[in-house]
């Protein structure tokens, strides 16, 4: 069974094409340059759209 629905994977793949193209921007406004933190964004956005994503691992 998928981890990620197929609704994430398009969130994520338009979050780190628009990093790329340097239009992606963080919560604070300043403009994404790590394809980590493009990925995270793009994951959360899924999650907010109600896509099945894994819950956010703890903070150690």
């Amino acid at each position: 069974m998928a981890k990620y629905s197929a609704k994430a994977s398009e969130k994520v793949e338009r979050a780190v094409h628009e990093m790329k193209k340097g239009t992606l921007k963080s919560g604070s406004g300043k403009k994404v340059t790590s394809r980590k933190q493009a990925v995270a964004i793009g994951l959360s956005e899924a999650r907010d759209a109600g896509a099945k994503v894994p819950k956010k691992k703890a903070d150690k």
